[in-house]
């Protein structure tokens, strides 16, 4: 899944391209060394912990929420532009897209957490000694699993992190089971008003995989990529029986702008109630709250079905 920023297509895309890199995962790889000092296997390697973390920066708002939802929100001293949840993460001017080695240094961090490399920060960090553990954007759920385990390692909240995967994995199967299968259902998963959109293979797409959903982009040009734009005339004419918002907050998307589009008053979705408006936050990250997108999901299949 990738996160989606209120910036724009632009910046959506900057940010979902975090996708196609290498899972952190192998979170059950993690071992202990001593009191307090553990190794992680992520993306970029073996990290090892000396201690506890009591000073962490985080660089990716994923990442935060999880932070938080485990334990470790007292360990966190700032986070990036991007953190927006929860509201009592210390959010700062750092930048998760340039970051800068010397403004993160200033916070003297024993633990810096990020989701991609930008601006080859992660060597930056270590030539110093600053431990980093880069988790990219899960392209799974196993993915996104493992990586709340490897934070929970990493900070000193194993069990935490263990009951958070546990209770997310409970909460996804009783939506999926008690929702049932979509039938023939389409969907279409709006990123920005330009019509950029997801397919089954994205992180997001495999969500709605879970309720056997049909997602219109998979037959569209430049589908391969996993991020094309539609065309208008592509989504008219495969006319879905869902349209997902994930657009409400960046580009100002609802129910009533989409029927006010050149057409879109015809669809199906439209005239039967079958515009859901997400939280564009939660709709574009891997973490904690990834539930709550899955219930959305249910909801909306079992309302129009």
């Amino acid at each position: 899944m990738r996160p989606v920023r209120a910036l724009g297509a632009a910046i959506v895309f900057g940010v979902m391209t975090l996708a196609s890199a290498c899972g952190g995962g192998g979170g059950e790889e993690a071992s202990a060394e001593g009191a307090g000092k553990v190794t992680v296997q992520a993306a970029n390697g073996a990290v090892t912990i000396p201690e506890k973390p009591g000073k962490i920066v985080s660089l990716s708002p994923t990442h935060t929420e999880t932070l938080f939802a485990i334990g470790a929100g007292s360990q966190v001293v700032a986070v990036d532009e991007y953190s927006t949840h929860p509201r009592s993460a210390p959010r700062t001017k750092l930048s998760g897209f340039s970051p800068n080695a010397e403004a993160i240094i200033g916070y003297e961090p024993d633990l810096v957490v990020l989701s991609d490399d930008m601006n080859g920060i992660v060597k930056a960090l270590e030539k110093v000694g600053v431990p980093v553990l880069l988790e990219p954007a899960a392209t799974n759920l196993d993915e996104a699993y493992d990586e709340i385990t490897d934070l929970g390692k990493a900070t000193g909240h194993d069990a935490e992190a263990a009951e958070l995967v546990r209770t997310m994995r409970a909460d996804i199967e009783r939506t999926v089971e008690t929702t049932g299968k979509a039938g023939e259902l389409t969907y279409y998963h709006e990123l920005d008003n330009q019509l950029h959109t997801v397919t089954s293979k994205t992180f997001v797409g495999q969500v709605y995989g879970l309720f056997g959903l049909r997602n219109i982009a998979d037959e569209a040009e430049d589908a391969s990529g996993g991020y094309p734009q539609l065309s208008r005339e592509h989504l008219l004419e495969q006319n879905p029986d869902l349209v997902f918002l994930a657009d409400t907050k960046c580009c100002g998307q609802n129910a009533e702008t989409v029927a006010e589009r050149p057409g879109w008053g015809d669809l199906e979705a439209v005239r039967d109630g079958g515009v859901v408006e997400l939280d564009d936050d939660i709709a574009s990250r891997w973490g904690p709250r990834l539930p709550e997108l899955v219930k959305t999901i249910g909801d909306a299949v079992r309302k129009v079905r």
